[in-house]
């Protein structure tokens, strides 16, 4: 049994830097859901006294097949799956605005209720933002999500900073920086920028994060650093990006080196909604894939019937750890509404 030694990476320091990134415009609506389930729809806002409150939703009825190393097992699951995004704001004297945003998500299937809470101080220059912060970073600089029940695996970083934290989110005109450090000095960084330019859409972004992965064998502790980047084009309807990574992966003795590429489309066609992707990579030599499909159909406002189909293959061992262990094909079908 291996178990992580001192790190020996050099980037601890630059976690330090993250609260003195300098002047911008306030950052948008903080959300907290970090799941692939979430509303396409804007969130209700009403005022109460002087404060302004915001809250979408999603419920949802999912209808699972699941294909097992390559065998049909009989394993279907039939389930309700809710969440609730909210958020409370107001306005200080000074022009500060102070909020508190809540996400949660019941899943019957198994019994599980997760949630997210943090709070915020947004001012002209930014936003300082405090509590289960782990997904801004990821979610501000990522490939965009698939349509409809579609779930592309392994297209972000093994390695995971600490749910709670505190960082900082800022826009700069077409550029948005974000930052997050956890309890244990682990981080990420990101940045954006995103311009039209004519009758098409751009935006590129990046991010750095020094995390921890805990291997397959449910033991094993790895300190990881990682790189990756994304660039996007939207023209009419349709979307089409690409994100490359590369992840250093530490354990003892043990040194990993992953890279990977994941790409995709998606399209909108009247009510109908399409998306594709895939992703290749190799962790120490050893392949590691997944491929998604998705599809959604809009009946009215709110409400629509969602398809996917997800494939996904990484068997990775070494000195007796098995670090990653996934070979799964599964399709969903599922009606939705979302406020």
């Amino acid at each position: 049994m291996m178990t992580s030694g001192p790190s020996r990476f050099p980037w601890h320091p630059l976690a330090v830097g993250v609260i003195a990134l300098s002047a911008g415009s306030a950052q948008a609506q903080v959300s907290l859901n970090y799941d692939s389930l979430s509303s396409f729809e804007e969130p209700l806002a009403f005022e109460i006294g002087e404060a302004t409150v915001l809250v979408g939703g999603v419920v949802d009825v999912p209808v699972k097949l699941t294909v097992d190393d390559s065998v049909f097992d009989g394993d279907v699951d039939v389930s309700l799956v809710t969440n609730l995004d909210f958020s409370v704001e107001m306005q200080l004297a000074n022009r500060w605005n102070v909020g508190l945003a809540y996400f949660g998500q019941y899943d019957e299937n198994t019994r599980d209720y997760d949630d997210n809470v943090a709070g915020f101080v947004r001012t002209s220059w930014g936003s300082l933002i405090g509590g289960n912060v782990d997904g801004l970073v990821r979610e501000a600089t990522r490939r965009r999500r698939g349509v409809g029940n579609a779930d592309l695996a392994f297209d972000d970083f093994y390695g995971r900073i600490n749910r709670w934290g505190g960082g900082y989110s800022g826009r700069f005109g077409p550029t948005t920086l974000t930052g997050i450090v956890d309890g244990d000095g682990r981080f990420e960084l990101g940045a954006q920028f995103q311009r039209p330019v004519g009758h098409k859409d751009y935006r590129v972004a990046t991010r750095v994060a020094r995390a921890r992965y805990l291997a397959a064998d449910g033991v094993t502790d790895f300190d990881t650093i990682g790189v990756g980047a994304v660039g996007e084009f939207v023209y009419g309807s349709s979307l089409f990006d690409l994100g490359l990574g590369y992840e250093n992966l530490q354990a003892g003795a043990i040194d990993l080196d992953r890279w990977y590429v994941s790409g995709g489309a998606q399209t909108k066609i009247g009510v109908l909604s399409l998306s594709a992707a895939g992703h290749y990579g190799e962790l120490d030599g050893t392949s590691e894939s997944s491929a998604s499909l998705g599809v959604r159909y809009d009946i009215a406002r709110g409400l629509s019937t969602n398809v996917g189909v997800n494939a996904r293959k990484a068997q990775v061992a070494r000195d007796g750890i098995s670090v990653v262990d996934e070979d799964e094909t599964s399709a969903t079908a599922s009606v939705r509404y979302s406020f």
